[in-house]
């Protein structure tokens, strides 16, 4: 716009000069080699301004000669950037789509037309891993450390071929470096924890889970459940090497951070009832109790009560049940209890709670109370055998199960003993085939609620 305003106003200037002249008529002599040429001055003016306008076109066109080779130049090598990065392309997609011969063909092709090694490493060390050859892939990898733009891609490359492999210290290695070039990297920083935790590192693995939580790459729940989970390592690594202060430190701080934690619970109980603090003991295994029953929990109740016949652990389960009376875990506890005690009505009444529920609580532990309960009351051997025939077929019962490999374990650990998970071990049942009680064949199975 600015140009053609411009243009428009030479133009404009140039006419208002030549009427000007026009106005005022006059003449030029000139003399010179004995020649002798008189004009106008505005002819003069005329032939003086082509004569400049002609100039100025020549001179542009020189430039523009000037420039040609350079411009045919510079198009040459934008037109085989542009195919470079085509192929840069193609042999990405290629490598996605698991084609090994056309990602090896357009690697070829990348570094020819780019001759940009920082650009075309990745693209090989791919090409390579997707033809098998990770000694390749490796060079091509530790390559592109040692440069500033690729660094981390190499150490990740590297990263995930030791992870491949198995080969956790050299992993653990490469993925403390990708740490430090990207420590917001919220990939890199769980493989660094993911590592730290494997190998048993529980102090680097804490300072790299509060790390998380301040780069707000872990929420806050989250980070004190992890927290609570490595404490409980320390403190279970404190305990096997004779440091029971040490233990009982790393209790609280793990029962601090997650109160609902049952077996964080159960340690710090354990703790308090060993240095007399019974009353703090079972305070804190009833609040557990009242959001999360758990089985585990009873018997470190009727530790804190100093239960020790029948009657007294049954007056103590009943103390424990009345901070979450109708759940099933309370009715199975005070079942327990109530054989125990030799309160055979009490043990029913509490079973038939349990089975009122459905099916979801028709577990093995069940059908053997309910057998322990005919043969103790009745002397019922058929009917305690066809209860424990019911057990034999039912749900199994729950069990700490990681939700990573299925592994299923009667105590829990902050690793799983299987596939190595950090906290992964859930209270459950373990994963089976579905089973009917009712599908026994040659016996008579009680229904789940009996008579009195």
């Amino acid at each position: 716009m600015w140009r053609v305003l411009w243009f428009l106003g030479l133009i404009a200037a140039a006419a208002a000069i030549m009427a000007w002249l026009l106005d005022r008529p006059g003449s030029v002599s000139l003399e010179w080699q004995g020649y002798r040429i008189e004009t106008s001055v505005a002819l003069l003016a005329t032939v003086m301004a082509v004569m400049a306008a002609a100039a100025a076109i020549a001179y542009r066109i020189f430039l523009a000669l000037r420039r040609t080779p350079a411009q045919l130049g510079e198009a040459w090598r934008n037109r085989r950037r542009q195919k470079g990065y085509q192929a840069l392309t193609r042999g990405m997609v290629a490598i996605a789509a698991g084609d090994a011969e056309e990602a090896r063909r357009q690697e070829k092709l990348a570094q020819v037309l780019l001759n940009q090694p920082p650009l075309t490493m990745l693209l090989s060390a791919q090409t390579a891993q997707l033809n098998g050859d990770e000694t390749a892939a490796a060079r091509f990898f530790q390559a592109m450390t040692q440069q500033l733009d690729t660094e981390f891609l190499g150490v990740r490359g590297l990263l995930n071929q030791a992870l491949a492999r198995g080969d956790d210290g050299a992993a653990l290695e490469l993925a403390r470096h990708a740490y430090r070039l990207r420590p917001k990297s919220e990939w890199v920083a769980a493989q660094l924890f993911d590592l730290q935790t494997r190998n048993g590192q529980w102090l680097d693995a804490q300072i790299t889970n509060d790390e998380r939580v301040r780069a707000h790459l872990t929420a806050k729940g989250a980070g004190r459940r992890r927290k609570a989970v490595l404490a409980l390592q320390q403190g279970f690594d404190a305990a096997a090497t004779g440091d029971p202060e040490g233990a009982a430190k790393n209790y609280k701080i793990a029962y601090d951070q997650d109160p609902t934690f049952v077996p964080a619970v159960m340690v710090q109980a354990d703790a308090l009832i060993d240095r007399r603090k019974v009353k703090k003991a079972a305070d804190i295994i009833e609040k557990a109790w009242r959001v999360q029953p758990h089985p585990d929990l009873v018997r470190t109740f009727w530790r804190s009560a100093e239960a020790a016949d029948g009657l007294a652990i049954m007056n103590a389960t009943e103390r424990l049940a009345r901070a979450n009376p109708d759940h099933p875990e309370s009715h199975i506890a005070l079942a327990g209890a109530a054989l125990k005690a030799r309160l055979w009505g009490e043990a029913r009444t509490h079973l038939k709670a349990v089975t009122s529920h459905g099916s979801d609580h028709d577990e093995a532990r069940v059908c053997r109370l309910w057998a322990e309960l005919e043969e103790a009351e009745h002397q019922d051997t058929e009917a305690a055998y066809a209860w424990l025939t019911r057990a034999s077929l039912a749900d199994q019962d729950p069990v700490w199960v990681c939700g990573n490999c299925g592994n299923a374990v009667a105590e829990w650990s902050g690793l799983c003993g299987n596939c190595g998970r950090f906290d992964s071990l859930a209270w459950g049942r373990p994963r089976h085939v579905a089973r009917n009680a009712d599908a026994a064949v040659g016996h008579d199975l009680p229904a789940p609620i009996t008579g009195d």
